[in-house]
């Protein structure tokens, strides 16, 4: 009875410690330190040792400015346990009294410190950091490593010079640390996407590619040519990347992947002048079977993306050559929905395309495989207008891959084929889901839909402009931009002032930058910026009309002021990653 008695007084005891430490600890936080004070004396009493308490109580000490007790504190644990740190705190209490002769004293004795025991270098570099005492820290880990070759302290070293203004420094640290310390090099790399994406520091970008590059030609290691050629995918130059990747692949065959991965990224993000050699090289220099297919296909999808209706012929003998070299296979199912697409979308021979589609579905391919071809295949049926075939199809792939992104992608095109056969309440119920999707591209698509269907229900129960409007978008979809061109226009010309006039705009603008009327696309951009400033359309027209400007019509005075815009006042534009890229290249700061 009396063991039990006393563990719920040693139970009791603890719960009323705990509570007092977490009390004190609030205190501390909410800068109430003279309640914090006389509970952090009572808890240092029963752990004297516990440094964390004691630098609380100095702490309370200074900020109720009592030098006094703050120091005789410091003195006192000095005497009962050797702390080199402690002349930091010593000295830091004279510091805020100005004394600042006692505190360089005390600072230059925590050196001494260090260079007698270089192992201390961490502690106290780490306290003078703690205390914003900058160059202090920089000494005590310079010291530290002067001591001991074998200790590394160049992260912490880099950080500090960083911080300090010195970026060239910083830079040459952190490489230093990475190449040394190579497994920690994506911590390094992290470190370096924050600081190269800050507006201020263009500079140091330019200094990290030019250090690089010199690291490349004087190492002899591919370290640095992968190190450069992560630097110029972050910056999105895949043609800069790709003359390192091929220094690696020379030197090491087994990094072929990074070409390839390489290659995908080019191609996703539009990159066609850099991504074409990079395929290329695939070709030539692979017998993966089915990475030369991926390549081959990838090489078609961009000329069929650049291509005149009188290069189609040609097109479709490269694509026909394909299929006979490589039949039917796992390997070959990107190029057959490809095939299909392009006699579907741009030959108009929907038979043949379906065909080869159903013949795809009769492989055995694994489940998400097969979701791929019935989404293609859906997509084809839209184009032939045959909704509800199509709805079937999407339908199906939402249920067999259930919470993957093609789930996803399916819904969405299911919305959409409601919306082009005018079922408008439906696509609606639908899109209200889809607007919460984790696919940001998917989500910003529902929400277009969205508001386009519903801003143009309120003014116009019976939908006459939203039924024209989906009819010629259902022609743009058909790729039929002339007969799509038209239609907009003449929804346009009827329903000037209307909610839907500025998406009509946009599709006009679209049409004729595709159509590469220039000129003409500005106009109609222009008249989103002018007349419709405050809808949701706006970075859009800035973006493209920059784009226009930019690499079409190499005005680059007019470019620069666009992507500005979309920098400094729409910074949660889908746009903004690569209009800052383009507005600082354009501004001079992404020389290399």
């Amino acid at each position: 009875m009396k063991n039990y008695l006393l563990l719920i007084t040693l139970f009791i005891s603890l719960i009323a410690t705990s509570q007092n430490e977490q009390l004190a600890i609030d205190y501390y936080e909410k800068g109430e330190f003279d309640k914090a004070l006389t509970l952090l004396e009572q808890i240092a009493a029963k752990q004297p040792s516990n440094y964390a308490y004691f630098q609380r109580i100095t702490d309370c000490y200074q900020q109720l400015k009592q030098f006094d007790k703050a120091e005789k504190t410091i003195e006192a644990r000095k005497a009962k346990y050797y702390q080199p740190l402690l002349y930091v705190d010593l000295g830091y209490n004279f510091q805020l009294q100005n004394e600042n002769a006692k505190a360089k004293k005390n600072y230059e004795l925590a050196i001494e410190a260090v260079e007698e025991r270089p192992n201390y270098a961490y502690q106290i570099g780490n306290i003078f950091e703690k205390k914003a005492l900058l160059e202090w820290a920089l000494k005590a880990y310079e010291t530290g490593t002067k001591g001991d070759p074998n200790l590394n302290f160049d992260y912490q070293i880099a950080l500090l010079q960083g911080q300090l203004g010195n970026i060239e420094l910083m830079a040459d640290k952190l490489l230093d640390y990475a190449y040394q310390k190579q497994e920690n090099t994506p911590i390094v790399q992290n470190y370096l996407t924050r600081f190269i994406a800050d507006e201020a520091n263009e500079t140091f970008l330019s200094y990290l590619k030019k250090t690089l590059l010199l690291r490349t030609q004087k190492t002899p290691d591919a370290y640095w040519n992968q190190f450069l050629s992560w630097l110029y995918v972050q910056q999105k130059e895949y043609g800069k990347a790709f003359i390192q990747e091929r220094a690696i692949y020379k030197r090491n065959p087994e990094t072929f992947d990074n070409i390839v991965a390489l290659a995908n990224m080019a191609v996703e993000d539009n990159q066609s002048e850099d991504a074409i050699p990079i395929l290329q090289f695939i070709i030539d220099n692979t017998n993966d079977l089915s990475w030369k297919i991926s390549a081959h296909t990838l090489l078609m999808k961009i000329k069929i993306k650049e291509a005149k209706q009188e290069d189609y012929p040609k097109i479709k003998e490269e694509l026909d050559t394909l299929l006979k070299q490589y039949n039917y296979n796992p390997y070959s199912l990107d190029l057959i929905k490809l095939i299909a697409h392009f006699e579907a979308f741009n030959l108009n021979n929907t038979e043949e395309a379906i065909s080869l589609l159903n013949k795809a579905l009769e492989l055995s391919f694994s489940t998400r495989e097969k979701a791929k071809v019935k989404l293609e295949l859906a997509d084809i049926l839209v184009y032939d207008e045959k909704f509800n075939q199509a709805i079937l199809y999407y339908a199906q792939v939402e249920d067999n891959v259930k919470n993957d992104a093609l789930a996803h992608e399916a819904s969405m095109k299911m919305a959409k084929a409601n919306y082009y056969k005018n079922d408008f309440d439906w696509a609606l119920q639908q899109v209200k889901i889809l607007k919460q999707s984790s696919s940001l591209l998917i989500a910003n698509d529902a929400v277009e839909l969205y508001l386009l269907i519903q801003d143009n229900s309120y003014e116009d129960s019976t939908r006459v402009a939203l039924t024209a409007f989906s009819k010629a978008d259902l022609l743009l979809y058909q790729n039929k931009e002339t007969e799509a061109l038209q239609a907009f226009l003449n929804i346009l010309e009827k329903n000037k002032g209307d909610s839907i006039e500025d998406e009509t705009l946009l599709k006009i603008a679209t049409i004729y930058s595709r159509k590469k009327e220039y000129q003409k696309a500005l106009t109609y951009y222009k008249m989103i910026l002018d007349n419709h400033a405050d809808g949701i359309y706006i970075d859009e027209a800035l973006y493209f009309s920059a784009e226009i400007y930019q690499k079409e019509l190499n005005d680059i005075e007019n470019a620069k002021p666009l992507y500005e815009k979309i920098v400094f006042e729409h910074s949660d534009s889908i746009y903004f990653t690569e209009a800052r890229k383009q507005f600082r290249m354009l501004r001079g700061d992404n020389t290399i």
